[in-house]
């Protein structure tokens, strides 16, 4: 019974994390990162949880650029800096984007 007891409340840990994770899409949403020419997101608050986040998507992204430029036979730069300009691009109204001058705007 304790050994149920247990299984139970460490599922219950795991699962309320997974739910309680910020997502990119929520942290682009709520103002906590934004897009930049770079390729890369980057944050504009500076919590545990934002910070986070933009750790993980971008080494995800630098793995990923870099696939890409080793199979183009180009710098992950290069892939890196013409995704950022389709991210920037992309990036729906009200969220963030860091202009060529460095600032910060809302789309």
């Amino acid at each position: 019974m304790k050994n149920i007891v247990k299984c139970v409340l460490l599922a219950s840990m795991v699962f309320s994390q997974q739910v309680l994770a910020l997502t990119l899409n929520e942290a682009r949403q709520q103002g906590r990162v934004g897009e930049t020419l770079s390729g890369y997101i980057a944050p504009i608050k500076q919590d545990k949880e934002t910070l986070a986040l933009v750790k993980s998507i971008n080494d995800a992204r630098s793995e990923n650029y870099q696939k890409l430029a080793d199979s183009n036979n180009i710098s992950a730069n290069q892939v890196a800096e013409l995704a950022g300009q389709k991210l920037v691009a992309r990036a729906q109204p009200g969220e963030y984007v860091r202009g060529i001058n460095g600032q910060w705007m809302r789309k």
